[in-house]
C-alpha cells in the first residue's frame, strides 16, 4: 500500500513490509535489483511486447507469478509490478495466483489499482477474494468498492454472503450505502443491474457556460461522450454531445442544442433484450429511466459486451447440465450443486432408453450385429439433433425466431434431417449389406441393410425435429431454452432411434431371417 493512502490499512501494511524486508538477506535484494533494474517494474514493458509472441515461451507475468509462488520475490514487489499493468492484464495475473495469494497481493496494492483489477477478475473469483478481504479488513474492502464503477461494485455486492455484505456496507458513508442498496434492488440480469449511476447530467435551464462549469465540478471516473439534460424533477429531456457543448456559444441554452428525442429503457428489462437493442441500433450509451422518465442511470456498450459473453457462457454450460454460474474457480461444493441434480435427471432419462432395448433382448440375442448397429444410428440421430438445436438456440438468442416462423423452422429442419438420414442410411445400409461376405456367410445381410437405411432416415428426421422444437417448447413455457436441452434431446433421440430400428427389425424379422429365441 502506498504512503499517500494515509489510512490505517496502509500503516498496517507498511509495518508488515518493513518487518518482512528487514528479515530478508541483502544479497537477495541486490540480486533482484540487478536482474530487474532499480527503477523499472518487471511487468512495465508488457504493453510493448511484439505483436507475435511464441505461445510456448513464458511471459513476464508467468515468470513473476512463478517467483512469487516459489517465495523468490516479496509480495510488495509483485504488487508494484501488477500496478503497472492494464486493469484487465492485472486481473489475469492475479487469477493465476489463486484466491489466497490474490488477496495478499491486493492488500499490498494501491486502492484504485486494486479496485480496478478486482473488478476485472472473473466474477466468482472476485467474490471469493472480496469475501476474504471483508473478513480481514472490512474498511479496506469498502474502499475498494467505492473506487469501482457502481455497476461493477453492485455485481460483487449482490453475490456476497449476507453477513459480509452488511459488514462491508457498514463501513461506507450513509449516502454510498443507500446508493448501493438501491442498485441491489434490481435483478443482476436486468437493465437496472447493468446500469451505472456514474453519468453526467445538467439542468435544462442551464446555459452552455453553466453546464460546462457543472461538468468540470462533477466527480466521475468515466470519459463521457454525452451529457444528459434533465428537468427539476430529474426527468430526461434530451442529451448533448461534448463536442456540441465545446463549440456552442457559452450564452446559449443547453436545450437549444441538445437532441430531444432520446431512446431510453426501463430498469426491469432483461439484459438479453438490452443487448439486442444495442446491437440493433448501435448504441454506445443508453439511459435507464423509471415509469415517470426520471433518470436512474446509464448502460454503456462495454457492459453489454460483458453481458453477452456471460450469457453465451451460461447458455453453453446450461445446455449440458452444468451450473450456469459455475467457473473454473468455483469451489467443489458449488460445482456439485450445479451438476449433480442434472446428473440425476440424466440417470433417469438414460434408463428410458435402456427399457426400450430391454423389450427386444430376445431378438438381439439372435443376431448380435443388431447391438453393433444400434449405437451408430442413435449417435447419428443425436448429432443431427445437436446441429438443429444449436441453430435454433442461435436464432432465439438473436431474436430471429418469431412465433409465426416456428413451424416453418421445424419443417425445414425435418426435411434436412430426412435428406441427411437418407444419404447416411444408404451408406450405412450398404456397409451392413457387404458385411455378410466376411461376418455371416450365407446370411442375407443385405436385407438388414435396408432396415438400417430406413431406420437411420427416420431417426435423423426425428432428431432434427426434436432438436429444433425442444427449445421452442421450453421458451413457450417461459423457461430458458438452453437449460439442460442436450440431456433431454439425448433421451429422445436414443429412445426413438432404438425403438425405430429394433421395432422395424422385429416387424421384418421373418423377411430378414431373424428368429427370436
Amino acid at each position: 500500500m502506498k504512503p499517500e493512502d494515509h489510512d490505517q490499512h496502509a500503516d498496517n501494511v507498511e509495518k508488515r513490509n518493513r518487518a518482512h524486508l528487514d528479515g530478508q538477506h541483502d544479497a537477495h535484494d541486490l540480486a533482484h535489483d540487478d536482474s530487474h533494474g532499480a527503477h523499472s517494474s518487471p511487468l512495465s514493458d508488457i504493453s510493448e511486447r511484439d505483436s507475435v509472441v511464441d505461445a510456448n515461451e513464458p511471459t513476464p507475468e508467468d515468470e513473476l507469478v512463478e517467483q512469487l509462488l516459489l517465495h523468490e520475490i516479496v509480495p510488495s514487489v509483485f504488487a508494484d509490478a501488477v500496478e503497472q499493468q492494464e486493469d484487465a492484464d492485472a486481473a489475469e495475473t492475479l487469477e493465476q495466483l489463486g484466491e489466497a495469494a490474490a488477496v495478499e497481493i491486493i492488500e499490498e496494492m494501491e486502492t484504485e489499482s486494486a479496485a480496478q483489477a478486482l473488478a476485472h477478475m472473473h466474477p466468482s473469483l472476485a467474490v471469493s477474494v472480496l469475501e476474504d478481504l471483508v473478513e480481514e479488513d472490512p474498511t479496506y474492502a469498502g474502499q475498494l468498492i467505492e473506487e469501482m464503477d457502481p455497476d461493477d461494485a453492485t455485481d460483487l455486492l449482490q453475490n456476497l454472503s449476507d453477513a459480509s455484505r452488511d459488514r462491508l456496507l457498514g463501513t461506507l458513508g450513509k449516502v454510498e450505502a443507500v446508493k448501493f442498496r438501491r442498485l441491489m434492488e434490481y435483478p443482476e440480469k436486468s437493465a437496472g443491474g447493468m446500469m451505472t449511476t456514474d453519468y453526467l447530467a445538467v439542468r435544462d435551464t442551464m446555459s452552455v457556460r453553466e453546464a460546462t462549469e457543472a461538468i468540470r465540478r462533477a466527480e466521475t471516473g468515466e470519459d463521457w461522450l454525452y451529457v444528459f439534460v434533465v428537468d427539476w424533477r430529474g426527468r430526461l429531456q434530451g442529451r448533448a454531445t461534448m463536442r456540441a457543448l465545446l463549440l456552442a456559444n457559452p450564452a446559449q441554452r443547453v436545450m437549444e442544442l441538445c437532441e430531444k428525442q432520446v431512446d431510453a429503457i426501463k430498469p426491469n428489462v432483461d439484459r438479453e433484450d438490452v443487448a439486442r437493442e444495442f446491437e440493433k441500433y448501435d448504441y454506445l450509451v443508453l439511459p435507464v429511466v423509471d415509469e415517470e422518465d426520471r433518470m436512474l442511470g446509464v448502460i454503456t456498450v462495454d457492459d453489454v459486451v460483458d453481458a453477452i459473453r456471460q450469457e453465451g457462457t451460461e447458455d453453453a454450460q446450461a445446455m449440458f447440465g452444468a451450473g450456469r454460474e459455475e467457473a473454473v474457480f468455483s469451489s467443489v461444493a458449488d460445482k456439485l450443486r450445479g451438476r449433480l441434480p442434472w446428473l440425476f435427471v440424466n440417470l433417469f432419462t438414460s434408463s428410458i432408453a435402456a427399457v426400450v432395448v430391454l423389450q427386444f433382448d430376445d431378438m438381439i440375442s439372435s443376431i448380435a450385429i443388431l447391438a453393433v448397429i444400434m449405437p451408430v444410428i442413435a449417435n447419428q440421430a443425436g448429432n443431427a439433433g445437436q446441429q438443429s438445436l444449436a441453430v435454433t438456440l442461435r436464432g432465439i438468442v438473436l431474436d430471429e425466431v418469431r412465433d409465426g416462423a416456428a413451424l416453418g423452422l421445424v419443417r425445414r429442419e425435418a426435411i434436412v434431417g430426412l435428406v441427411n438420414g437418407t444419404i447416411c442410411g444408404l451408406l450405412m445400409g450398404a456397409l451392413v449389406g457387404c458385411a455378410e461376405y466376411w461376418t455371416h456367410p450365407g446370411t442375407p445381410m443385405w436385407k438388414l441393410g435396408y432396415v438400417v437405411a430406413i431406420s437411420m432416415s427416420v431417426a435423423l428426421a426425428i432428431g432434427t425435429i426434436v432438436g429444433s422444437s425442444l427449445p421452442l417448447i421450453v421458451r413457450r413455457f417461459g423457461a430458458d431454452p438452453a437449460t439442460a436441452s442436450t440431456i433431454f434431446l439425448t433421451m429422445v433421440t436414443d429412445s426413438m432411434s432404438f425403438l425405430v430400428f429394433l421395432g422395424l427389425a422385429f416387424l421384418l424379422s421373418g423377411w430378414i431371417g431373424i428368429t427370436p429365441v
